[in-house]
């Protein structure tokens, strides 16, 4: 569904508008300490059932997938694109901006999909957004996966990988970004890049992390 104005509402309310800190030319709705979203809204998310308001934020993992894919256009130019737990949408914004044919953003937060919208238009870019739970669906039609920071739990990251492991077996490509996080698997992939981040010190414990992009070569 598109996302209800009062979604928009609550975002433009909550957050403001900034470059995204190691990609200064794409600009996000991002909160930050001096807009307090995260802990004014807690109970609330919490009440109804709804994740953090990850999108709120440009985290590390997102944002080394994300400048990478701008730094390397022929990675996404004119294919299909899935950005899984996309978020704020940011590296889905970076693949279109990237040449990427389409992009498919997808998160199970119904906020996401206002977030998503509200940064595509803010860049000027087009992307669709799918809100059910592909983890447990059937592989969308796409040539790409790209995923941001997405083993920060053990289950998640197991879910991911079976995930991956089924595209790679469509021959979907799968790239992924991360900052190091505890449950990142430990074979199977191909470093990229490495990054020093720019991040947000409210929401990781330093204001410069480092990220890594890499490529799923085998399924876990």
């Amino acid at each position: 569904m598109s996302p209800n104005l009062d979604t928009r509402d609550f975002i433009r309310n909550h957050t403001r508008v900034q470059p995204v800190p190691s990609l200064p030319h794409i600009e996000i709705y991002q909160a930050d300490q001096v807009t307090p979203l995260w802990l004014s809204t807690e109970n609330d998310l919490s009440k109804q059932g709804l994740a953090p308001p990850f999108w709120a934020f440009a985290w590390s993992g997102g944002q080394a997938l994300a400048r990478y894919i701008h730094e390397n256009p022929k990675v996404v130019a004119g294919k299909r694109i899935l950005d899984i737990a996309c978020g704020s949408g940011l590296v889905g914004i970076s693949a279109r901006l990237s040449g990427a044919l389409s992009v498919l953003c997808n998160d199970i937060d119904p906020y996401a999909e206002g977030a998503v919208a509200l940064n595509a238009a803010l860049n000027g870019v087009s992307v669709s957004f799918f809100g059910t739970d592909l983890l447990k669906d059937s592989l969308p039609d796409v040539d790409i996966i790209l995923a941001g920071d997405i083993c920060y739990e053990r289950e998640m990251t197991d879910a991911m990988l079976s995930f991956f492991g089924r595209a790679l077996g469509q021959g979907i490509e799968v790239y992924i970004g991360d900052p190091h996080r505890s449950y990142f698997p430990k074979s199977g992939l191909r470093k990229l890049a490495d990054y020093a981040i720019l991040t947000n010190i409210d929401i990781e414990d330093t204001a410069v992390k480092p990220a890594s992009v890499w490529y799923l070569e085998t399924s876990q």
